[in-house]
């Protein structure tokens, strides 16, 4: 269900890059009438402030990398232009089998999609999720993923999986980050112990995901603290972090 090293090379560009919302906010009051920023920009932003960007950023940025390494693939979602969508990339080996690759959700591997092949399994797996096992089952035209949560809990996730055209792709990306929801948002891969854990900082309150379970941590009430909590998860600077937070605390929905 592993995806071949070539597909994994290119993944493993982007194991240090957060799924988040704070670049967004800061960049839509920036002075530029076009809010999706190409891989040029975001390649500037990551060099000057360490930030990586949402969904669409973390699309846009995986595919330009699989086009040069010389791998074909294609961008996917659901729900597109809406305050729903959310977008990933398929990437395919020499032989055409196709592997979801999210790092919207964080996933810590692409995963094969296509139960032909020799090695597909619908049995849950594990270390393709942070703090979860996933089963893979494919349908017509989409394939659903169940979440297997260390409580027992099960939650699924349903990508429709024909190529998104590029134009709408871009129609999409560009609707999305014209959209700034009330709650900043921040999800990224972090060592715990001897595994690769899920923190998330949504909505003013932050919890650490972990095959132990689910830990909620200690609520801050100065943003300054929240800055500097995060700073340390990402190495982003502080400056645009305040910048940011500010923006989402101006929004009325600060939670001290």
């Amino acid at each position: 269900m592993y995806a071949p090293q070539n597909i994994l090379s290119t993944w493993r560009k982007f194991d240090q890059f957060p799924m988040e919302t704070l670049t967004k906010a800061w960049f839509y009051h920036q002075d530029t009438k076009k809010k999706q920023r190409d891989v040029s920009l975001m390649k500037e932003h990551r060099a000057q402030y360490g930030v990586s960007g949402n969904c669409f950023d973390l699309a846009i940025w995986i595919l330009d990398e699989f086009h040069k390494d010389g791998i074909e693939a294609y961008p996917i979602g659901h729900h597109l232009g809406s305050s729903h969508a959310h977008v990933a990339i398929i990437a395919l080996d020499e032989h055409g089998n196709r592997f979801l690759c999210d790092l919207g959700d964080q996933w810590l591997h692409p995963i094969l999609i296509d139960n032909h092949h020799d090695e597909f399994t619908e049995e849950k797996l594990r270390g393709f999720f942070p703090a979860a096992d996933v089963q893979v089952n494919p349908r017509e035209g989409e394939v659903e993923i169940l979440y297997h949560r260390p409580n027992g809990k099960i939650s699924k996730q349903v990508y429709e999986i024909s190529p998104i055209d590029q134009a709408e792709f871009l129609q999409a990306a560009e609707f999305s980050q014209n959209l700034l929801k009330p709650q900043p948002l921040l999800e990224c891969r972090i060592p715990y112990k001897s595994e690769i854990a899920h923190w998330e900082f949504y909505n003013w309150e932050s919890f650490l995901s972990t095959t132990e379970g689910l830990f909620h941590e200690t609520k801050l009430a100065v943003i300054e603290d929240w800055e500097n909590l995060i700073h340390g998860k990402t190495g982003y600077d502080i400056q645009l972090l305040m910048n940011a937070l500010k923006i989402y605390k101006n929004q009325g929905n600060w939670r001290a």
